[in-house]
């Protein structure tokens, strides 16, 4: 049998596998004393790593290594790791009188060879209590990890009491905890790495190897976990670079990397040496790594390991983000790491980034995209043409967040002037979201992927937890297939008509009845998931008209909680009646603030657009969605449930406006081929079809209009010189026509080419024809009728409109869990592609009850196989259309209340869960049944004598499953029919193999 003790064995065999050496607690001097360090090991270590020095600086060096000052064990482990990472100086005079320095390390970081690593158990110290951790890690007499091993088949043990236990020894022994850097914690079954400090949830599997390999899932995770983490150069790697304290206003939190930061972090450090100007071209690669697993922690250690490359000689680092908001996000968790990566400057203005970029090497700066921004004409001087060079140092990188965003203007904007900027930088782009496909060059840009973590990947390791998917179907929800087709034709001199729908779709939405409904409804649920889960809830509405009128609902019913609207206002157009809801930067902030606290009454807020990207605010575990929206958008703005927090288990969308689809066809993308494969278009093709298309659409232009000096233009020049080539154009609808149909081509070609250097000859001539094609479509619109269209538009989607009241799908089935993973293969796959409501609800139904039988078929197997070919009848008959889809719904629901009765019935028979099917088996039976008396009492005895019998793999064994047989048989024999006996039996085995096949102690 497994104990604790052959785990440890186990473990120090694997330890001594790796190059450690074993050593018994018990024959060291310092064992049942108050010592932790082995200094006699530290000093032998400074000894032979400097050996030059005087003895007596060598002796100081461990006193200083080994004296910590802080106000609590949390404060003198910073204190301590600091020494450990970055080493100390010391200054002596040598025999001549002459003035030195040394800076002295307590580990050679850089030959792993030159440290003595030991594996140390039974190793006893003495504090408020004695104690003694299974296993203690000493590298060089300093104890930096800890192991505490539980039973693996003790099963009334856990991993978490392995966790409460360290929680107990930083109490009885805080001494250990001021040198550790890691702590171990196992059931054997499983392993897990976190910091001392850190709560349940913040622990985590090492589920790779070499992180390259598929994620080891069936695994022994201790095994795993010492070959992935512990070889000698990995485990002084992770010591050194991926472990650093947060301050929070004097409250520490001590965060290490999980192992997907370990290893894109690493592969992307190797990215960089081989990419970096001049080794390379720049090109650095992609880190695509879901929101949420600790994107923003992966760039700060990535900057801090660069910083201290001494090939880069002091390389500045150019955190770029798109917006303002996330630039300020990501700022904030760089300046906690500043452990890690040093003083963080940022440039407010556009004259701040400048200074700073043009100034020496070293340093990161922070700063949005818009501010590599040309400065425009003044009163005193001319405007800029093109951007100047701040910079050709080669040793300048830039790393972009969210990386597939606004990098790939490199003909014209911002993008391009920062390439001009800084003509010889490298660049790496971090993001959470997949490379879309509208977004192809990523990889032209930036270089390959370097390393995936995906949003499925990042749910299995619990580094976000799930979100679920619960459909409410509200009164907004489209019945009309053709809704589109009819718009376009109301709308055919329109080019684009999707404002027009949209503003058609948000009064839809916003019609007070509908509004009133959802807002009770969100109350409603929200109490009900906040009586068992406290947390916070974010609703989306399409407009912040919308948001306003959901704000007055929700705060006019009874017992809401306090609510606030976070949203943009412009006081000059904005209606007086909104002006609670705009608030200055510095208030928004206040709010922000306030939302993110646990235990701030503030629960709720209603947002339109903000909040919705680069927000973290772990206690949000619910939101409430009526807003259309796709893809990345969408993705961003639900994973803002992720985000793991104490016993959060889950995050919920509730959706009120029919996004399914777009869900399932977004979350396809974040668990789809991981961003790996190669792009399916030939980029040389590609610009020979753009140079081609460019000749088209130059054919259009009479040759008087010179527009080759296009970007040196006034203003007023540009306007005169589009009028011309307008007025050439339009004179003929055919020509006016094809030319905004070859400017169009021309554009979706640019979008697949812009990243290549060759199209920069061709920058004016694309320009010119993008400003003349808009100036042809706005010169063919008819404003006039823009009121009339819009007016028949809401009345047809008026029409279009499902009337119904909120539908709760799962509960119409009677299905009291109302959840569906986003990740649940049935939900991706979509089995019909059926856009009408009634077929989504029984597609939801159908898979739905398929999970619950799926659960329940191992404890009653006869009774729910049978179940099961009923609900396929049912759904074959739907499909075949032999059934309409309210009858489907009906019948659908009949199976599910066969689910519930089993639960109601347990309760009446007096049976436990596990004793119902038995029960089923013998009453089906009951007339061979000799016995007097309830048939409870022998389910009892006939249940009691399974168990008695079971043990490990059973099943795989005749000659226990002989044992069980026999031990029933002695149950029945007097009760039952002899000649029945046999029969009864194997279908009282069946179910056994069936309910107990899994057994282990």
């Amino acid at each position: 049998m497994t104990t604790e003790a052959t785990i440890e064995q186990a473990t120090i065999d694997w330890l001594s596998d790796l190059g450690y050496t074993h050593q018994l607690g018990t024959t060291l001097p310092q064992n049942h004393t108050k010592e932790v360090v082995l200094k006699d090991q530290l000093l032998q270590f400074i000894q032979q790593q400097y050996p030059d020095i005087p003895k007596e600086i060598q002796k100081l060096a461990v006193a200083e290594f080994t004296n910590n000052v802080g106000a609590d064990v949390a404060h003198r482990n910073r204190t301590f790791h600091l020494k450990l990472t970055k080493g100390l100086e010391f200054a002596y005079e040598d025999a001549s009188g002459k003035e030195k320095a040394v800076h002295i390390y307590p580990i050679d970081f850089t030959n792993p060879e030159n440290n003595n690593f030991w594996a140390v158990n039974q190793f006893s110290i003495t504090g408020k209590n004695k104690r003694r951790p299974d296993i203690i890690i000493y590298i060089n007499g300093l104890p930096l990890i800890v192991f505490e091993l539980k039973n693996w088949y003790d099963q009334n043990t856990n991993i978490k009491e392995a966790h409460n236990q360290i929680q107990h020894y930083i109490k009885d022994i805080p001494l250990l905890f001021e040198y550790n850097a890691i702590t171990i914690i196992s059931d054997g079954n499983e392993a897990q790495h976190g910091m001392f400090s850190s709560g349940m949830e913040w622990f985590a599997a090492w589920k790779s190897i070499n992180g390259t390999d598929t994620v080891q899932e069936d695994d022994f995770q201790m095994h795993t976990l010492l070959f992935g983490l512990f070889p000698k150069d990995r485990i002084l790697n992770y010591i050194k670079n991926f472990i650093f304290h947060e301050d929070h206003n004097g409250t520490l939190i001590k965060k290490g990397a999980k192992y997907h930061q370990f290893f894109g972090v690493n592969f992307a450090v190797a990215a960089a040496k081989k990419s970096v100007r001049p080794l390379g071209d720049g090109r650095i690669g992609v880190i695509w790594h879901t929101q949420g697993s600790g994107k923003s922690i992966s760039m700060a250690i990535y900057t801090g390991i660069l910083r201290s490359l001494p090939e880069l000689k002091n390389p500045t680092i150019v955190v770029q983000v798109d917006r303002s908001d996330l630039d300020r996000q990501l700022y904030e968790n760089f300046v906690l790491a500043k452990d890690l990566v040093g003083d963080v400057q940022h440039a407010d203005t556009t004259n701040d980034l400048r200074n700073l970029l043009s100034a020496g090497a070293g340093g990161v700066i922070f700063t949005t995209i818009e501010k590599f921004r040309l400065k425009q004409t003044t009163d005193n001087a001319l405007g800029e043409l093109e951007h100047p060079i701040l910079s050709e140092r080669e040793n300048i990188i830039v790393m972009a967040d969210e990386a597939h965003r606004t990098q790939y203007g490199l003909l014209d904007g911002f993008a391009s002037n920062l390439r001009k900027a800084l003509p010889n930088a490298s660049f790496i782009g971090f993001t959470g979201t997949p490379i879309d496909s509208k977004d192809a060059d990523t990889q032209e840009v930036f270089g390959n992927v370097i390393h995936t973590y995906d949003i499925k990947q990042a749910v299995a390791d619990n580094a976000t937890v799930n979100i679920f998917y619960e459909p409410r179907l509200a009164k907004l929800h489209l019945w009309n297939e053709n809704i589109d087709a009819e718009v376009d034709a109301i709308t055919e001199d329109i080019e684009d008509n999707s404002n027009l729908k949209w503003a058609a779709v948000e009064d839809a939405a916003g019609s007070k009845d509908r509004v009133d409904k959802i807002a009770k409804d969100i109350l409603n649920h929200y109490t009900n998931r906040t009586n068992t889960l406290a947390g916070k809830a974010m609703v989306v509405c399409m407009s912040r008209r919308n948001c306003v009128k959901m704000y007055n609902a929700l705060t006019a019913l009874e017992n809401c909680p306090e609510v606030a609207v976070v949203m943009t206002g412009n006081i000059s157009k904005d209606p007086v009646k909104w002006n609670p809801h705009i608030r200055t930067k510095e208030a928004t902030e206040s709010i922000k603030a306030r939302f993110k606290k646990e235990d701030d009454p503030l629960k709720i807020v209603i947002v339109r657009d903000m909040w919705l990207t680069g927000f973290d605010a772990p206690c949000v575990h619910t939101m409430y969605i009526d807003k259309i929206m796709k893809g990345h958008n969408l993705m961003q703005a639900i994973t803002r449930t992720n985000r793991v927090l104490k016993d959060k288990k889950n995050g919920v969308i509730v959706d009120y406006i029919g996004i399914g689809d777009n869900l399932k066809s977004a979350t396809g993308k974040y668990t789809g081929n991981g961003g790996k494969g190669k792009p399916t278009i030939d980029i040389q093709q590609a610009l020979e079809l753009f140079m081609n298309q460019v000749e088209i659409c130059k054919a259009f232009i009479p040759a008087t209009v010179d527009y080759t000096d296009w970007k040196r233009l006034r203003d007023a020049d540009k306007v005169l010189l589009v009028k011309k080539a307008v007025n050439h154009i339009i004179k003929y609808d055919e020509d006016a026509n094809n030319y905004m149909k070859a400017e169009k081509t021309l554009s979706s070609l640019l979008s697949i080419v812009k990243s290549q250097p060759e199209i920069q000859e061709y920058t004016a001539a694309v320009l010119f024809a993008q400003h003349v094609s808009k100036a042809i479509r706005n010169a063919k619109s008819i404003p006039g009728n823009r009121g009339e269209q819009k007016e028949k538009i809401k009345e047809l989607i008026s029409q279009s409109i499902d009337s119904e009241n909120i539908v709760d799908v799962f509960a119409m089935a009677g299905i009291e869990k109302p959840d569906i993973s986003i990740l649940d293969e049935t939900f991706l796959l979509g089995a019909k592609q059926e856009k009408d409501g009634h077929a989504l609800k029984i597609e939801l139904i159908k898979n739905i009850l398929k999970d619950e039988i799926k659960l329940r078929l191992h404890k009653n197997i006869k009774k729910y196989t049978s179940l099961k070919e009923e609900l396929e009848k049912v759904i074959d008959k739907y499909h075949t259309n032999a059934l309409d889809s309210y009858a489907t719904i009906v019948e659908m629901i009949e199976r599910a209340k066969d689910l519930q009765n089993d639960d109601k019935r347990i309760k009446e028979l007096g049976l436990s869960e596990e004793e119902l099917a038995f029960y089923d088996i013998l009453a089906a039976k009951q007339d061979i049944i000799k016995e007097e008396g309830i048939i409870q009492n022998i389910v009892h005895a006939v249940v009691k004598a399974v168990k008695d019998n079971l043990q490990f793999d059973w099943t795989k064994k005749e000659n226990a499953k002989a044992a069980i047989r026999l031990a029933v048989k002695k149950e029945l024999r007097k009760k039952v029919s002899l000649s029945k006996l046999n029969e009864i039996l194997e279908e009282i085995m069946q179910q056994a193999e069936g309910q107990f096949s899994e057994w282990t102690a």
